[in-house]
């Protein structure tokens, strides 16, 4: 296999390699499956006879999922080829479609939704490992924008496309949809693609494994709590506490494993200061992205009283806008750096924010929209970059870890932007109510709050994008020393392999 490897052409500078273009596929059609639930809340409660809080678990226990398995992930993927990864993970993901289709119960779909995100939980540190190996740094940028096409597209059509689907059908008719389409791109992309990297044969700690399910699954869950009606926010606080003592153990057990053994997330990735920046301002931004996709369905349905398809429509062109400029982003950081595009973007995502803390009951549909396009378009300037830089500060042998670690924040930002905004947003509308307020304004109220919070917390990410480096080369040889990381025989053949690929790229 090794030399099968060592054979594999040499990239082209300018084109996007086959194995990129499959893996952005792929993980298209499962991230569109991700938001594609939304909307069908409402038939989920007639049909399976269930409260509006058990439907939501639809969406929570796949978020759950994800921040459990993305940590093994890391580990997962030096341990198995391409193929066998992308096999695995397209697989486990085919199998929690059926399940769910033909789901006789809520407890049934549930599990199949739980197989789902286990699938791909995979996906995306897939892709992104991927990424970093084939592709030479100074296309990157390109490359990384037609995988943030795929990842931001997804997310805004998926409201869209199920308000489509459940005007024609009932919720099951998602997964009938989704399921054809995900097995033509597995067969497809088994058949096409090549093994990349040579897999490393270590041992896993399972401790680490439980311990870090344990932590990061019930954070995303108190966290989900938090924004629960339910009378529930003092058990969410105590599974927050338990699920950040169980992080704080992982993290130990992990620096111990480093001197020892083979750690299941390398934590050196955190002494790179490029990939630590990059990380925070994801995150924030992640967290404000998810916060707005949560309220402007609340408002514009709840109290401006369109449907799900309305609303879907309303805010897909932002989404759209956000894919269309992903490669334009991606080019001109590879021309001009992360200057131009990570402190302008950050700073009108702060600005798209904070006029949304001046929604009203007869603001104008252009303007919502409007807003919401600027947003998008604010985060694609950032985000395309900031991916890029981060793992780019990273030596070869640590990509997974940090796309490992990369996916799993984002998880958890998502519970908490999400339990943020919602638990303002009541706090502050039933404190107006008990006070004598009307419901409606005091829910428009608690509404500017919530987004006067999000924008409070977006100008944090101005402050990181001051202090990011220009490009990756411009940190990576001071985040070496101060990381005092060594790359280790086993990232040697890694090492060797992505400098012979960005030499072959940079050829005629």
């Amino acid at each position: 296999m090794s030399a099968a490897i060592q054979e594999r052409p040499a990239v082209q500078a300018g084109r996007t390699p086959t194995v990129v273009r499959l893996l952005v596929l792929a993980t298209f059609v499962v991230i569109l499956n991700e938001t594609i639930m939304i909307n069908a809340i409402p038939r989920l409660m007639d049909s399976l006879r269930i409260t509006e809080q058990s439907a939501q678990w639809v969406t929570t226990a796949f978020m759950l999922t994800m921040a459990a398995v993305i940590p093994v992930t890391g580990w997962f993927l030096q341990r198995v080829t391409t193929r066998q990864a992308y096999a695995t993970a397209m697989g486990v993901f085919l199998a929690g479609t059926v399940l769910s289709a033909v789901a006789p119960s809520f407890e049934v779909l549930l599990l199949g939704r739980i197989v789902q995100a286990a699938g791909t939980a995979v996906m995306l540190p897939l892709l992104m490992t991927s990424l970093m190996i084939v592709v030479p740094e100074h296309d990157r940028g390109r490359v990384m924008g037609n995988v943030s096409l795929a990842i931001s597209v997804a997310p805004a059509l998926g409201p869209a496309v199920s308000g489509l689907i459940l005007q024609v059908g009932s919720w099951r008719l998602l997964f009938v949809v989704v399921l054809p389409i995900a097995a033509l791109v597995t067969f497809f992309g088994l058949r096409k693609m090549d093994d990349i990297s040579e897999p490393q044969v270590s041992s896993i700690d399972w401790l680490s494994v439980g311990v870090a399910a344990f932590g990061f699954g019930g954070l995303v869950y108190g966290l989900s709590l938090l924004g629960d009606s339910d009378g529930r926010v003092g058990l969410g606080i105590g599974t927050v506490v338990a699920g950040v003592a169980a992080i704080a153990i992982f993290v130990i057990r992990q620096l111990r494993l480093q001197r020892t053994g083979v750690p299941l997330m390398d934590m050196r990735i955190l002494g790179h200061r490029t990939y630590t920046l990059s990380l925070l301002l994801m995150s924030v931004g992640f967290l404000a992205m998810l916060g707005s996709m949560i309220l402007l369905p609340l408002y514009l349905q709840n109290l401006r009283g369109l449907s799900p398809l309305e609303t879907g429509l309303l805010v897909m062109p932002g989404g759209l806008a956000m894919g269309v400029l992903g490669p334009t982003v991606g080019k001109i950081f590879d021309r001009f750096g992360s200057r131009p595009l990570v402190l302008p973007g950050s700073i009108s995502t702060m600005l798209a924010l904070a006029g949304f803390t001046q929604i009203s009951m007869t603001m104008p549909y252009w303007q919502v929209l409007g807003l919401h396009a600027l947003l998008m378009v604010s985060l694609a300037a950032t985000f395309t970059p900031v991916f890029t830089l981060g793992l780019g500060g990273l030596p070869p042998h640590l990509y997974s870890h940090g796309s490992s670690m990369l996916g799993t924040l984002q998880q958890v930002a998502a519970a908490f932007g999400t339990a943020l905004v919602v638990t303002v947003m009541s706090a502050r509308s039933s404190h107006l109510i008990a006070d004598g307020v009307a419901a409606v304004p005091a829910q428009v109220s608690g509404m500017k709050l919530a987004f006067g919070v999000a924008t409070a917390l977006a100008l944090v990410t101005v402050l990181v994008a001051a202090k990011l480096p220009n490009r990756a080369a411009d940190a990576g040889t001071q985040d070496e020393i101060s990381a005092g990381t060594v790359p280790p025989a086993d990232g040697a053949a890694i090492e060797k392999h992505s400098a012979t690929t960005k030499n072959g790229a940079e050829g005629p």
